[in-house]
């Protein structure tokens, strides 16, 4: 029965887990977890993702062309813009409430007693993310999928989802971030990242810094896999702007796919979506071409909720979750190509493990020419660095005390920015909310937007 339950009970429940940002570095309880629950990590072939930058957006165009080919998919990503069962999707939606909650009360049970087994052996019991990771496995088991697409939450080596093996592994572009806990340089970070290549799997890469592309090349010669590197056997060949979006077109590793309609901005989506295809390609054995009438109609299909997502007009409001230095470079070139704006006002909030004064050194440089006055706040994350402290190392930074507002509180930051967005009946103006994935998630709820 799971009358006793319901979606936020069992929210409540995971969350008073130890939460997501203190990841153990271990996998023996996923893999006990795992085996008593019947192996549902070896239930369906895996497509595992991993990277700094793109993560989401490209398991999620992956996901949508295996959905065109007629597969049944599951998907599990992180984190979660309004509501947690989002992590978990079934076919490109997320896992309903009843599923959801049907099979944590099936495995609950097992769950305890590997918990059980961790105390009497003096560790911490599961956390948030380990039994979040576990449902997706259970859940993904019971349906059962064709195929999962499957994101790794952090790093590679030791993160949950590595219980599963990927039978392509996708590793989209590596840069500094989660130094506290993945190393400090990008030959470290691609290290933990190698963890997902698998014997008997295929990487398919992104670009990467030379000493990372060195170290995952490594990774693949010592299991056996084959490889294949953007930028050196398949890439974007040319891409041109479109109405809502762009014309890609891609040299993959078995075929070339002229002009697709990938509908969402920026150079870096386009990376991604030649990213997406050479795993597809690999998937289905790496030799044949896609059928490019299914791959168009799946990437015609693919939204990516919080990756420059207008979410109300007039003035324009776009929300971004970049929150690191390099996703927002990429997405202030992309705002700029995509969106002819004479003024933008954004509002800034960003998290306390994050480089905060080089994401403002990149806003301010990237996005000099249109932004002029910016908005510092602070989500409702107990780890948001305080709005105050943020406009504080703006105006080191040299952005002008007199450009520097603060608004403790986002609807306050919203109000504010549209109405300095419109100052002077300027039609063309606009407010972005970027800098973090919690801001973001808060503006999307506030602004009414609550699919994802």
């Amino acid at each position: 029965m799971t009358d006793h339950f319901s979606v936020e009970s069992v929210y409540a429940e995971l969350l008073g887990r130890a939460p997501e940002n203190k990841m153990e570095p271990r996998l023996a309880p996923l893999f006990r977890a795992m085996d008593v629950l019947g192996e549902p990590n070896k239930a369906f072939p895996i497509i595992h993702v991993t990277g700094t930058n793109g993560k989401t957006s490209t398991a999620r165009m992956i996901e949508s062309v295996l959905r065109a080919h007629g597969l049944s998919t599951g998907r599990y990503t992180s984190p979660h813009l309004s509501k947690v069962t989002e992590r978990i999707s079934i076919d490109g939606h997320p896992v309903s409430d009843e599923t959801f909650v049907r099979i944590w009360d099936e495995i609950r049970p097992y769950l305890q007693i590997v918990d059980s087994e961790l105390e009497a052996e003096g560790q911490p019991r599961l956390t948030y993310f380990e039994c979040l990771t576990i449902l997706g496995f259970a859940i993904f088991a019971d349906q059962p999928v064709n195929v999962a697409v499957i994101e790794v939450g952090l790093g590679g080596i030791t993160d949950a989802t590595n219980v599963g093996d990927g039978q392509v592994s996708v590793i989209t572009p590596i840069s500094l971030d989660h130094t506290d806990l993945l190393g400090d340089t990008t030959e470290d970070i691609a290290y933990e990242k190698a963890g997902i290549i698998k014997p008997g799997g295929y990487l398919i890469s992104a670009a990467q810094p030379l000493d990372a592309a060195q170290v995952l090349l490594e990774k693949a010669k010592d299991v056996g896999v084959p490889f294949r590197f953007e930028g050196v056997e398949f890439g974007v060949e040319s891409r041109t702007v479109a109405v809502g979006g762009q014309m890609v077109t891609v040299q993959g590793i078995a075929g070339r796919y002229p002009d697709l309609l990938v509908p969402l901005h920026g150079a870096h989506q386009a990376q991604n979506a030649a990213v997406a295809v050479a795993a597809l390609e690999a998937f289905f054995g790496g030799e044949k071409e896609l059928d490019f009438a299914v791959l168009q109609e799946g990437f015609a299909n693919v939204s990516s909720p919080g990756r420059l997502e207008v979410v109300r007009t007039a003035p324009t409001i776009i929300v971004d979750a970049a929150h690191n230095p390099d996703g927002i470079k990429a997405s202030a070139a992309a705002l700029q190509e995509a969106f002819t704006f004479t003024r933008l006002v954004p509002v800034v909030g960003v998290l306390q493990e994050k480089d905060a004064e080089e994401i403002l050194r990149q806003l301010k440089e990237s996005l000099g020419g249109v932004a002029e006055e910016f908005c510092f706040t602070q989500s409702n994350s107990p780890r948001a660095v305080p709005a105050a402290e943020l406009a504080e190392l703006a105006v080191d930074l040299g952005f002008g005390e007199d450009n520097v507002h603060i608004a403790e509180n986002l609807d306050d930051a919203l109000e504010w920015a549209v109405e300095r967005a419109e100052a002077n009946d300027d039609l063309s103006g606009g407010v972005l909310v970027t800098g973090s994935i919690t801001l973001v998630a808060e503006a999307r709820i506030l602004l009414g937007k609550t699919e994802a």
